[in-house]
Formats: structure tokens, sequence, C-alpha cells
């Protein structure tokens, strides 16, 4: 006969190593059921509560008023911002990245904080480069705020921030709520644009050959560029840049608004890029020309 040995469970007892449920008037299988169900549906009610991760769209444009800052972070590119890799990493000092802020950087300091989330993504309308400003209307992009527990944050209030915070650096449009296709719209279109450039020429160009540029359009070749052929298929690309306004020629340097397609290499039209680009600014001259300074005036989009 076995030793009856009861257990810390009220409900069951285990007599030589096997368990069995006492009788009682209430079937404890039928209490254990209720009380399952009872804290099967505080469970779910507790889950219900839980704010959910959500990823949330916001889309505005950018102006960068400042020249030196890139539009997404700038990693180093030789440790690639890895923490180890950038300890003992020369070209960067450790920091893993070549400069301290960037576009993306300055919206997610403050977008990212307001919208209880970890991390966001930047999708632009295409890039200029670092020394390059965005001028005019701006460039469009959608900020993705990724497993967002506060996506019914308050816009206006992020508009705000970013403003007072970065006065001067960048500009931004009214942040709207947006759906996921506005991402690959952005990306995938192309739309042509207008520059302002200062070109430095290197002899004396006659004032009749310079006021002779205005209304001038090119069909131009560009094979890719020296600068981008580490990280660039080399090929052969055909774009169009038409002269829209010319300014005077003061102390060798002078001022064109243009117009090119997507997907232009401007600097190179400018300097020729050791004849990879042809015809060229310097071809067309007949001195040698570099781009001293370019600015985006405008993204020439549909709305």
């Amino acid at each position: 006969m076995g030793f009856l040995t009861l257990t810390g469970d009220s409900d069951r007892s285990s007599v030589s190593g096997h368990s069995f449920a006492p009788r009682s008037c209430c079937s404890s299988t039928v209490g254990g059921a209720l009380y399952s169900a009872a804290v099967s549906d505080t469970e779910t009610k507790s889950q219900d509560a839980r704010p959910q991760k959500v990823k949330v769209y916001l889309e505005s444009r950018y102006r960068k008023l400042e020249r030196g800052l890139p539009q997404t972070i700038f990693y180093c590119p030789e440790c690639k911002g890895n923490r180890r890799k950038s300890r003992g990493c020369e070209r960067c000092e450790g920091f893993g990245k070549l400069t301290k802020d960037s576009v993306q950087e300055m919206i997610g300091r403050k977008a990212i904080p307001l919208f209880r989330a970890k991390r966001g993504k930047f999708h632009g309308a295409g890039r200029e480069d670092i020394d390059v400003l965005m001028l005019g209307r701006g460039r469009p992009f959608v900020y993705e705020v990724v497993d967002s527990r506060g996506p019914d944050a308050d816009l206006t209030r992020l508009d705000e921030m970013i403003r007072e915070e970065y006065a001067g650096r960048i500009e931004l449009d009214p942040f709207r709520r947006v759906e996921r296709e506005r991402v690959p719209y952005w990306k995938e279109s192309k739309f042509d644009k207008l520059y302002r450039v200062q070109v430095e020429l290197s002899g004396e160009v006659s004032p009749e050959v310079v006021r002779a540029l205005a209304g001038q359009s090119f069909d131009i070749t560009q094979r890719t560029p020296t600068r981008v052929a580490h990280r660039r298929a080399d090929l052969e690309r055909h774009r169009h840049v038409s002269i829209q306004t010319v300014g005077e020629c003061v102390d060798g340097t002078l001022s064109l608004d243009i117009r090119c397609v997507h997907g232009t290499y401007v600097k190179e039209w400018i300097s020729s890029d050791d004849g990879r680009t042809t015809p060229s600014l310097t071809s067309v001259l007949g001195v040698s020309s570099k781009c001293a300074a370019l600015d985006v005036l405008d993204i020439l989009t549909d709305d």
C-alpha cells in the first residue's frame, strides 16, 4: 500500500509517484478550466493594452543650406562603421563615420524618440553630393519610422523640434503621413533638375563666346567618372544638358544656370574628366574649366 504524500498543489496529490485529482463537490477539472480561461482572458486583455509596434511613413522635402552635410549617414569607407574595426581605424579616428551629422540623423534624433521607436530609414528621391546645396522647393523624401510604439505622435511638434534645433542648416516642409507606396515612387522616379554652377576658367574667354552659351543644348556621352569608378560599373551613359542663363565672367569665374536630365554628372560635364565626358564645357570654351560650387535649384517633379 502506497503512502499518501501531499504536495504544495491544493488540487492534486501524489501516491507512489502517481498523481490523482481528489473528488469534491466541485470538479477540479472544471475549476481548472475556468481558471485557465480567466488567466487567458486576462493575458489577452494585457496584450491588447500593450502598444503594438508599427511602421510609420512620413513624407516631406528638405533644403540643405550647409556644404559638407551628407544626406544619409556617411560611414567610413575603411571600417564601414563597424564598432570593432573602427577602434583602430586611422581614416575616421574611431568615429565610424566621416561626418558628425547628416540630414537623416538630424531628423532621426527628433523623430525616433517622439514616435517611441528604435530606428528609422531615409528614402530620398536621389541625392546630391556632400558639397552641394539643395535649395528651391527641396528634395522629396520619405522617412520610415521602424517599430513605433507611438504612431500617433504630433507631426507639428516634430516640425518645430527640427526647425528649432537645426535652423540655418536644414529646412523641411511640414511632415505628412503617407502609405508605403510612396517609397518606391520617389526612389524609382526620374526627374530633370535645375542647377546653378560657379565655373572657374583657367584662361581668358571672350564675352561673345560666353554670351553665346545661353540657350545652347548638348547631347553628351559620359563614361563613369573617375571619382566614382571604384563603386560604379564602367559604362557609357547618354545625357542631355541645356544652358538656361549665363552670368558675367568675373575674375575668371562664370555663373551658369543649367537643366539636366536625371543621372547627369554635372561636375564632369564642366571639366570633361580627362575626356570621359564629351562634349564638355571645357571643350566648348576651349579652356580648362572646373566646378567651384554647385547648387540644386529645383527638382522638376510632377507635383
